[in-house]
């Protein structure tokens, strides 16, 4: 599949989506832009601003299967995976698949789960498998989990460990519409004349799945893998970070950067392509120092800064 094609279908997706979620056009090309870089999401953000509601709709535009598995302290791991019941006819043990056998999981408020639980997540997300009482049962492709969490209700939380959140490809806010877009949801909501709000599919999953593999002819310059190697080393020698960049946040943040780049209908990265998607996959990958917590630095202020600093490398090579 070519770029352009890539291109073309990707901006049908971004146009069914916007006539929906209003004013978020950044965010759907986030999230898409994942998507297309088979990474697992994270959004972060206050209740009520369409979390929920953009995974569903991804979900219905790329025709994937999709499950939502709301966490609660009482969801047990065999909630998520399925489990093994003895059938009585048949004289033996079935499997039960739980909702993590879907294309597209929405997992949320995933830190109101305990961490025995957040972790039947881990190999799901990492190994597109679950194990189940020794015997291994793939996923079916595309497996993409859309988290959701609030950032300031800790009461009965449990924070998700660096280990998992390294697993989320990029960390999403999606943020207040400001007062004209506020305006146009509660005027399109009148036009609808329901709550609910669905989009017509627009890419098959199998073509999705062509479209990812595509991914992979997009080429990335010598320059631009010094760029995003200099960028993740600048975290890890920051006085100010306790825990830098690995070496999968540089992986993730070249294949997002090659989503990025198809999605502009190119089939060569530039590095403002990984300056796009800096930001979302690597602030969540850093760790503070703790004495910094008081001074209300947050890891996004520090990859901006380094983004500041660190030189720009000047592509010569263009592909077309």
């Amino acid at each position: 599949m070519k770029v352009d094609e890539i291109k073309q279908r990707c901006d049908g997706i971004l146009d069914v989506l916007s006539q929906i979620v209003v004013g978020k056009d950044r965010i759907l090309r986030q999230v898409l832009a994942g998507i297309l870089a088979n990474g697992h999401i994270l959004l972060e953000d206050y209740p009520g601003l369409a979390k929920t509601l953009i995974a569903r709709l991804f979900s219905q535009a790329l025709e994937l299967r999709f499950s939502r598995i709301q966490f609660t302290p009482d969801l047990l791991p065999s909630d998520i995976t399925g489990s093994s019941i003895y059938d009585q006819r048949e004289g033996r043990f079935e499997f039960r698949r739980g909702p993590i056998f879907a294309h597209l999981v929405l997992a949320d408020e995933i830190n109101r789960a305990t961490p025995k639980t957040q972790s039947a997540l881990l190999e799901a997300m990492q190994e597109r498998q679950v194990t189940i009482e020794g015997q291994s049962h793939p996923l079916d492709p595309p497996f993409l989990v859309i988290a959701t969490q609030n950032p300031i209700e800790l009461e009965g939380t449990y924070p998700l460990p660096e280990a998992q959140l390294d697993r989320f490809l990029v960390r999403i806010s999606v943020g207040y519409p400001d007062r004209q877009e506020e305006r146009e949801v509660l005027r399109r909501r009148r036009e609808r004349r329901r709550d609910l709000a669905d989009v017509p599919r627009v890419v098959p999953h199998d073509v999705l799945l062509a479209m990812q593999a595509a991914l992979e002819d997009v080429h990335v310059d010598d320059a631009i893998d010094e760029y995003i190697v200099d960028l993740v080393r600048a975290t890890r020698v920051d006085d100010r970070v306790a825990l830098g960049v690995s070496p999968r946040g540089a992986l993730a943040l070249q294949g997002i950067a090659r989503a990025e780049a198809a999605l502009h209908g190119r089939d060569f990265v530039t590095p403002d392509d990984v300056k796009a998607m800096a930001v979302p996959v690597l602030a969540h990958r850093i760790v503070l120092r703790p004495e910094l917590w008081v001074a209300r630095l947050s890891p996004v202020e520090v990859i901006e800064e380094i983004l500041r600093r660190v030189p720009t490398p000047k592509v010569e090579v263009a592909r077309s």
